[in-house]
């Protein structure tokens, strides 16, 4: 999800519930501090979907095309494309 999405998403959520929050309670103090309070729980709950799609695939070694490439499609090539390979330095192991 990309940053404008979420905070445009985030934004209108907030206005909704001190919208919300106004109307039931007539008390600007109260709806700031709800609407303050319900931003730290979407923030927290944000960060921790993250944390779970991170520990997620992790447990995948490869990450998503790690199916693609256990069974060997994806590894060629395309036909009529070159790639201009860097020279590499070889060292010599001593045994």
């Amino acid at each position: 999800m990309s940053i404008p999405l979420f905070l445009r998403g985030f934004l209108a959520v907030l206005a909704v519930f001190a919208l919300t929050t106004y109307i039931a309670t007539q008390s600007l103090w109260t709806t700031l501090v709800q609407t303050l309070i319900c931003a730290v729980l979407i923030q927290f709950g944000y960060f921790v979907a993250v944390l779970f799609m991170i520990w997620r695939s992790g447990t995948r070694p490869g990450g998503d095309d790690a199916d693609e490439n256990a069974e060997g499609v994806g590894d060629e090539e395309p036909a009529g494309t070159e790639i201009a390979r860097l020279p590499t330095a070889s060292r010599s192991r001593q045994s």
